[in-house]
């Protein structure tokens, strides 16, 4: 098959169609392929077939975007060898946009184009070409893929898809320096033409910036940019395709350049000289001023350091900067005194923290100010000579000794005179008084060590000329012992004596205790008193290291017979006067292990002195919880129900109930009771059912039973009248229509006596009258019924 088309779209294509015409023109395709290389003659031979080269074959058309015209766009020619020209070949057309996009007249093989293409959206289709026979439907050429390109115009204009942009240079930057590189892009086909071929220039923002055509860098044009003069710029930057042509087309785009700090300005002060006015009373550590330096730059490149480089100044004051506000602030190092020295000279340099060598030329970066500092004079408050006094007194001193002294003055020029006073906030002002005007203080209370060795006061005073100022001072008063508390003996602990003591043996070691200073105690000495007879079961040994041994006079204590014994003791302490004081022991005996070692004490335990053991106690607990399970099992079983052997939805079957004299009637009714089986004798006779009413009743006495001749009842086998009470039931009309298996008990033949029940008793006359059972209420309503009306007769 031959494709061709009858127009060029340009040079390449017109040389492209010339060489297509000739080719098609000296080759032809016949118009069936054999299947086979070989066909034998009629005389046998066989002729060998080479396929002729099909004529020049065109894969590939081209079809021009965004066509407006009136008519479909013609795109090319598909044509077959075997095409004659009389219409017997049939083309036809598969694949993208075949029959939609695509049509092709199926006799002369022409492609046309129905709708406007977009090569932005689609480059290229797919299509396969087919010639058939139009008689026989056979396939002349085997199908034949090609595609047809969608050829670009320019319709499209450059766009720059991330503007607008935000850039930054630093200020004073060389020419040249590149700043941002912006990129537009073209939807166009870059491989055909100039359509997008772009040219990038600049619109907006010259001289101070330029533009390269080809890569979209944007650079400084203008030196000596300097941001404090101008900070931000606008530049407007130009994409146009077809490489900038006449009729190309063009986008643009804004980029907001800023020019960012360099540390170019050194820091200025406004003046060259300050003053300052500093009271004395300015507390130290506290700002007193502050000072300034200006500096065009930001950030870092701003950050001053501000210095004292006087050494009088810098004694006193010192300097640091704000970081917010980059201000100097002064503050007082020491105390300032008006009467000492009444002004200072600071001077005060400021200096650029971020220095940048590129711009050393333009000077050092720091200035200087001169800063004069006048102390004004103030009333201060007294001054104590001390900042804190320590003073001592002896307890139980009588009120009014002299505790100590304070003293205070005047710092001004005028000295004028001072009161002194105790702070009546505070818990020890009670003990103690100060004189207002020799600062003596003294006590109100006799102290006691024991109770508060140690007492802090403040004294405050004031001139007496301006009370308003009043300066303090801490005193703190230590109360000095006396050996004023006699030692005791230290019972941490009850004293324990094992049965098994033997004589000499040391029971315990006991010390003794003093509340007094360690000067006054901790020496002690031990004895029994003398006033009392000598103790027959333990004495007391003194160690002479302020402690004593409790020592068994006798063999074997029990406690059976005696289980506390006293042990007066007196103890004298190493003071000056020494004290002495009387304790009592208590000693407790108890039986012990071997190595001494407790085996029970103190009143021994609940269940000792009841004479049980532990093993008793855990056997008496054992039983208790095997009964209460034993109760809890019982009652398991009371409560469960046996379940029936039979199980159905109608539990229905043959009963014989007996009524209780004072029953209610049916609602008082009771199971059958096996026991009635025990006794063939009665269960010959046939009951009459209690659950229909009697069809009738004769005029006198109790109703009658009616026995039916037909069964017999076997007084020895059970299991034979078990069967004949059966053939009754079932032969019985006047019951409902159902039936239940009973199974029944057999123990043997009964008592020889009879049965008493009253199912046996023969039926008597009765002539009692049965109307009282209507005035009983509905329970006895049908057992009126069935005894109410004289002239039934009841048959069961």
């Amino acid at each position: 098959m031959r494709i061709s088309t009858t127009s060029c779209l340009c040079p390449f294509l017109v040389c492209l169609c010339f060489i297509q015409r000739c080719s098609g023109a000296s080759h032809h395709v016949p118009t069936k392929v054999p299947s086979k290389n070989q066909t034998k003659l009629a005389n046998g031979e066989t002729e060998v077939h080479h396929r002729p080269k099909r004529g020049w074959i065109w894969n590939q058309f081209f079809v021009l975007e965004e066509h407006m015209g009136p008519d479909a766009q013609y795109v090319g020619k598909l044509h077959s060898n075997s095409d004659k020209g009389d219409g017997s070949v049939r083309y036809i057309l598969s694949g993208e946009g075949a029959g939609t996009i695509f049509i092709i007249d199926e006799v002369t093989g022409d492609i046309h184009a129905t709708k406007s293409l977009d090569r932005e959206r689609k480059t290229h289709y797919v299509l396969h070409a087919q010639a058939l026979d139009r008689n026989t439907e056979e396939a002349l050429e085997p199908k034949s893929e090609f595609i047809i390109k969608v050829q670009d115009i320019n319709d499209n204009a450059p766009k720059f898809p991330d503007g607008p942009f935000v850039a930054s240079v630093p200020e004073m930057s060389e020419v040249g320096t590149s700043v941002l590189q912006v990129t537009a892009t073209d939807a166009d086909d870059p491989t055909y033409g100039n359509s997008a071929r772009i040219v990038y220039s600049i619109l907006q923002g010259q001289p101070y910036f330029s533009v390269d055509p080809k890569t979209g860098i944007i650079r400084t044009a203008l030196a000596n940019m300097d941001r404090e003069a101008r900070e931000h710029y606008t530049v407007v930057i130009q994409a146009k395709d077809m490489a900038g042509q006449v009729g190309g087309l063009s986008g643009s785009t804004t980029i907001n350049i800023t020019l960012t700090d360099v540390n170019d300005n050194p820091p200025k002060f406004p003046q060259k000289n300050y003053q300052l006015y500093v009271p004395e009373s300015a507390q130290v550590g506290k700002p007193v001023g502050k000072i300034k330096a200006n500096d065009e730059d930001l950030g870092v490149n701003a950050d001053i350091r501000y210095s004292i480089i006087i050494s009088e100044g810098a004694n006193m004051f010192s300097i640091s900067a704000d970081r917010d506000t980059r201000e100097g602030i002064i503050s007082l190092k020491k105390p300032l005194n008006f009467e000492r020295k009444k002004t200072y000279t600071l001077n005060i340099e400021g200096v650029n923290t971020h220095v940048d060598p590129r711009f050393s030329y333009l000077g050092s970066f720091k200035d200087t100010a001169t800063l004069k500092i006048t102390v004004g004079d103030v009333d201060e408050a007294p001054v104590f000579s001390m900042d804190y006094y320590i003073m001592d007194v002896y307890e139980n001193s009588p009120s009014g000794t002299e505790v100590g002294a304070v003293t205070a003055r005047d710092p001004d020029s005028r000295n004028s005179h001072v009161r002194y006073f105790l702070d009546r906030k505070e818990e020890g002002i009670n003990y103690f008084r100060v004189d207002e005007y020799s600062g003596v203080i003294y006590t109100t209370l006799p102290l006691d060590r024991e109770d508060m060795p140690w007492h802090n006061i403040t004294v405050m005073a004031s001139e007496v000329d301006n009370p308003s100022l009043l300066s303090h001072v801490p005193v703190t008063v230590q109360v000095l012992d006396v050996n004023d508390n006699p030692p005791e003996i230290a019972t941490d602990e009850e004293v324990i004596v094992c049965e098994s003591s033997r004589p000499g043996q040391v029971i315990q070691t006991v010390t003794a205790v003093d509340k007094d200073d360690f000067a006054n105690g901790q020496r002690f000495s031990f004895a029994s008193p003398s006033q009392l007879p000598v103790n027959p079961n333990f004495t007391l040994k003194d160690n002479e290291d302020s402690t004593a041994s409790i020592i068994a006079r006798r063999r074997r204590f029990n406690h059976l017979t005696q289980e506390l014994y006293e042990l007066p003791i007196v103890v004298w302490d190493g003071g000056e006067p020494s004290l002495s004081g009387t304790s009592t022991l208590t000693l407790r005996v108890c039986p012990c292990q071997r190595h001494g070692r407790i085996r029970m004490c103190q009143g021994e335990a609940f269940l000792s002195s009841a004479g049980l053991s532990t093993g008793a106690l855990i056997a008496i607990l054992l039983c208790i919880v095997i009964l209460l399970a034993i109760v809890v099992l019982f009652i398991t079983l009371r409560r469960s129900k046996k379940e029936p052997l039979i199980i159905s939805e109608e539990d229905i079957r043959e009963n014989v109930v007996t009524y209780d004299d004072e029953g209610g009637g049916e609602e008082d009714t009771e199971a059958f009771d096996i026991i009635a089986l025990r006794n063939p004798a009665a269960a010959e006779e046939l009951k009459f059912r209690r659950d229909i009413r009697p069809e009738g009743r004769k005029h006198c006495g109790p109703p009658r039973i009616h026995r039916s001749p037909s069964v017999e009842l076997d007084e020895v086998d059970v299991h034979q009248f078990i069967k004949q009470k059966l053939v009754e039931a079932d032969m019985d009309t006047s019951v409902p229509p159902y039936d239940s298996l009973q199974t029944y008990a057999y123990e043997g033949q009964g008592s020889p006596t009879g049965s008493i029940s009253p199912l046996d008793s023969p039926g008597t006359h009765s002539e009692q009258d049965f109307n009282y059972l209507d005035n009983w209420g509905p329970q006895f309503q049908k057992l009126a019924e069935l005894y109410g009306d004289p002239e039934s007769d009841v048959t069961t």
